[in-house]
């Protein structure tokens, strides 16, 4: 798997809105009802601060998050192709009226077009926020954007307390951004600790990764197991660890079959055959 920004992200403008809303399910990343019931929102606890970037606005103005100091800030990553991205917009232009004096929506493309194109797709529908074409690089510092739109909210601090990927319901983000004005709300805020949903750098604190089976090690096992994971990289071509890559890339069959091996070489078990696998090397990735 390599840091192609157009080989899965087109999918989603094909698959349209229907998968924004399917998305809303999306595991640690939405408002959710507790067992004992009522609305609940998740900050992470002990957030990092967001990685800056100084870009070029398409207005020519210069644009970076000490802009927006003191500021909730939405930083949005879209692209003029795709369908839940554009769907969004005019509920992104709504929040940022209602809370101009405090809210700062950021939005952030990786198209390929022209400035000029995008320019225009901006003018049409109004978008009353600043918008730049994301660099590489900025895209990298934010974990690689695996899919759009993706938007990560900010507290006053410039702390990165959330992450969410596909449309949302912009109650959500009117709730959290209240909860981060310190304005009433109708849900109650839990915290959680990111292990690589924010922020792939703290995949090593995950004690669960997707599709690695852990339940028949013991907790010595899978204690030497997590740290081949965080300590082996990925061959796949995203630089990753297999952890990050895991995390990153659930369908990446590379990092699936390696960890699987793994697994069973703690366990004493025979490695499974047949899948793909190359040599692993060393991860040489700098990540947020």
């Amino acid at each position: 798997m390599k840091l192609h920004f157009h080989t899965r992200l087109p999918l989603l403008n094909a698959l349209g809105v229907a998968i924004g809303a399917v998305l809303l399910v999306a595991c640690g990343a939405s408002s959710a009802r507790s067992p004992q019931g009522g609305n609940v929102i998740r900050f992470v606890r002990n957030p990092d601060a967001a990685p800056g970037f100084k870009l070029d606005a398409l207005d020519g103005q210069p644009l970076s998050l000490a802009t927006a100091r003191g500021k909730v800030v939405l930083l949005n990553f879209w692209a003029t192709w795709c369908g839940p991205c554009r769907a969004e917009i005019p509920d992104l232009i709504a929040l940022q009226q209602k809370y101009k004096d405090q809210l700062q929506i950021i939005g952030l493309t990786v198209d390929d077009d022209d400035a000029s194109v995008i320019k225009q797709v901006v003018d049409e529908t109004h978008i009353n926020y600043p918008v730049a074409m994301a660099s590489p690089e900025v895209r990298l510092q934010y974990g690689g954007i695996a899919a759009l739109p993706t938007s990560f909210v900010l507290d006053a601090q410039g702390r990165v307390v959330q992450k969410h990927e596909g449309l949302r319901d912009p109650a959500l983000y009117e709730t959290e951004i209240r909860a981060l004005l310190g304005l009433p709300i109708d849900a109650r805020v839990e915290t959680f600790e990111d292990t690589g949903q924010i922020f792939l750098a703290h995949a090593d604190r995950a004690s669960e990764l997707p599709g690695v089976d852990l339940s028949h090690l013991t907790p010595q096992q899978k204690q030497v197991a997590l740290h081949k994971f965080n300590a082996e990289g990925c061959t796949c071509g995203c630089n990753f660890t297999l952890a990050q890559c895991r995390i990153y890339d659930r369908n990446c069959a590379i990092s699936k079959s390696r960890t699987e091996k793994i697994v069973a070489e703690v366990s004493g078990a025979a490695p499974r055959k047949g899948s793909p696998e190359k040599s692993p090397t060393p991860p040489n990735a700098a990540l947020p």
